[in-house]
């Protein structure tokens, strides 16, 4: 998900439902034009436990992160 031409305000609505559209075990790959750490301190308080942050690649001008939805940490409503 290539989140470089979307204006920044809308940018972590979009991550946060993309990520929730995703099943158990499944990723998505983010790729901006700075860190985005701002982003995972909020994947952090938001979904403690149930995600995995692994950055591909880390700037300076371009950052890649794949963001996975952990397995087996389902809040029961997942289909």
């Amino acid at each position: 998900m290539d989140v470089r031409t979307i204006a920044p305000n809308e940018r972590h609505d979009l991550i946060f439902s993309s990520f929730n559209a995703l099943p158990q075990g499944a990723a998505l790959e983010l790729v901006n034009d700075h860190d985005p750490s701002p982003l995972h301190r909020q994947f952090k308080s938001n979904y403690h436990g149930l995600f995995t942050w692994d950055y591909v690649e880390q700037g300076p001008d371009l950052w890649r992160v794949r963001i996975g939805k952990a397995p087996g940490n389902c809040c029961g409503s997942c289909s």
